[in-house]
């Protein structure tokens, strides 16, 4: 099973100028208009925005936004962001990248889009 382990307190908010996510009131605007999301939609652009820059693994994902262990195998994933990627239209591209066989990472806007986390502080370990 995979678990999210950073030692970095949750932020207020994530702000470029395109989008915004308010995580205390978990809404989402994209160039000023409130995007409508599913509760599993804003969890996953919440938990992926989260850690913008960094390599989200697939297992992490399942197990934090629907629960589901390794063992389990859907597609239920690439559905939903799928679905993100068609609310955030022209953006989709930019902000979230699929890391083929791993995950998936949301980049902000205008960020390079190879970026490496620092090596020191790893965001995720995946564990038993």
């Amino acid at each position: 099973m995979g678990s999210v382990q950073s030692g970095v307190s949750q932020p207020q908010a994530y702000r470029d100028e395109h989008l915004s996510v308010d995580f205390q009131h978990q809404m989402v605007i994209l160039d000023n208009q409130r995007m409508t999301l599913t509760r599993k939609e804003y969890d996953l652009l919440s938990l992926m925005v989260q850690h913008a820059g960094q390599i989200v693994p697939r297992d992490v994902l399942l197990l934090q936004v629907w629960g589901y262990g390794v063992e389990i195998r859907t597609r239920t994933l690439d559905v939903h962001v799928r679905r993100l990627r068609k609310k955030l239209g022209a953006y989709a591209d930019q902000y979230i990248e699929t890391i083929f066989g791993i995950g998936y990472r949301f980049q902000p806007f205008h960020a390079p889009r190879y970026f490496q986390p620092p090596v020191n502080q790893p965001a995720f370990a995946i564990g038993a």
